[in-house]
């Protein structure tokens, strides 16, 4: 039997600040909410019909929405926070993210619950929030339930990194 010397056991705690209603949130965060709506019923997913809206708030003060767009070459197709962010970045380099929300809509209706972003989109988030050196809050909203994180690092507390010591500033 090998032994195994100096093994830690290491556990993540993910935090998040859980609401009711939407005046609950202050207004920028509503704001947010609803621009992300906004762009959720303009997302191209007629293979899925899942639709799903971004806003991201710059540090600029500037809005930029994102839907997902979907595509028959299926994966060709990009998430809605990818899209949002990605555009961000193109339109204003060197800008940073502060705040996110993410609406998901099904047969034209908001989901009961929030939606999460998923493994691809996280690691973005977390590489635009290590870019500018700044949390990036993810406001998650659905009808019955929003869900605020304060960074995104939060959902992906161990990103893929190039050894850079970039990504993980927060952590």
């Amino acid at each position: 039997m090998k032994t195994i010397l100096n093994m830690k056991q290491q556990s993540v705690q993910i935090r998040f600040t859980e609401y009711d209603r939407l005046d609950e949130l202050s207004e920028m965060q509503v704001i947010l909410i609803n621009r992300a709506i906004e762009a959720a019923q303009r997302a191209y997913a007629p293979y899925s019909s899942y639709h799903v809206g971004a806003a991201v708030l710059l540090e600029n003060g500037e809005i930029i929405t994102g839907n997902n767009q979907e595509n028959a070459a299926y994966p060709s197709g990009l998430c809605a926070e990818r899209v949002a962010i990605f555009y961000a970045g193109s339109q204003f380099p060197g800008i940073s993210a502060t705040s996110m929300a993410i609406v998901a809509m099904q047969d034209g209706s908001i989901q009961d619950q929030p939606v999460t972003p998923c493994g691809g989109c996280r690691q973005v988030l977390c590489e635009k929030e290590s870019q500018g050196n700044t949390p990036l809050e993810l406001i998650l909203y659905g009808k019955k339930k929003i869900q605020v994180v304060q960074r995104a690092t939060d959902l992906l507390p161990l990103p893929f990194t190039l050894n850079t010591g970039k990504i993980s500033i927060f952590g």
